[in-house]
């Protein structure tokens, strides 16, 4: 067996694994601080309203298709009644717009951080890595798509790709599948694998998370420092009257 076929599509995928998991663990047990988005609206947000409902719509349903492209088997999809044909068109119709809207939303954002001033001094070494990364992945998998299904007459990747995929969670990775699909589809298989590896170190590491206690936390409660300061005229709403202190 071809020792860099094993390195790249048995190996490589373990380590981006590992890195992922342990990654993301040790950054949240030692970096809580520091997991966030690191959010620069402030500094500009006439771009970031078009380019970031662009990119996360459109992100969110290339991650969907690649889920059910790469998870799913043939066998169940057509159980359901779903012919492969159908799943075809469906792919990629879904996945070149999908995939249009993510490049052209990360086109955007990278302008605005590249053009605003605020923005751009705000850019640290691992967002431009990470930026690189993303972008290389999103323009290679909207090139695989387009080359090899509308262009050219079509490549079948849940034949190879996808059983290659699943072997890796057997721990069993067949790795002449992977290395026997084209080119655009390893690179962009690479390409993925190196974002997973990084991913726990860049603002990326946001996504893992939820604001799920937004939901039970309790209400913040503002109170004036000086109570018989004005407060201007306008009527106080019910339930915002301002609380007094206990008198003694």
């Amino acid at each position: 067996m071809n020792t860099l076929a094993v390195l790249l599509w048995g190996a490589f995928p373990y380590v981006a694994l590992a890195s992922f998991v342990i990654g993301s663990i040790w950054r949240y047990k030692y970096d809580k601080f520091g997991w966030t988005t690191r959010s620069s609206e402030l500094y500009e947000r006439r771009l970031l309203r078009v380019a970031s409902p662009l990119f996360h719509f459109g992100i969110l349903v290339v991650l969907v298709g690649h889920v059910i492209g790469l998870l799913i088997p043939q066998t169940w999809t057509r159980a359901i009644g779903l012919s492969e044909n159908a799943y075809h068109f469906l792919a990629v119709a879904l996945g070149t717009v999908a995939g249009a809207c993510t490049l052209i939303g990360i086109a955007l954002l990278i302008y605005r951080r590249r053009t605003v001033g605020p923005v751009f001094l705000a850019t640290t070494r691992n967002d431009k890595l990470m930026y690189v990364v993303l972008t290389l992945t999103i323009v290679l998998g909207l090139t695989a798509t387009v080359d090899a299904n509308i262009i050219g007459s079509g490549y079948n990747y849940r034949t190879t790709i996808s059983p290659w995929f699943r072997s890796i969670f057997a721990f069993q990775p067949e790795t002449s599948l992977m290395a026997g699909a084209p080119l655009v589809y390893r690179i962009h298989a690479l390409c993925a694998l190196t974002l997973f590896t990084i991913w726990p170190y860049t603002r990326l590491v946001h996504v893992l998370t939820a604001p799920i206690g937004y939901l039970t936390r309790p209400y913040i409660v503002y109170r004036s420092r000086d109570l018989r300061g004005a407060r201007g005229t306008r009527p106080t709403r019910r339930g915002w009257e301002p609380t007094r202190p206990p008198t003694a």
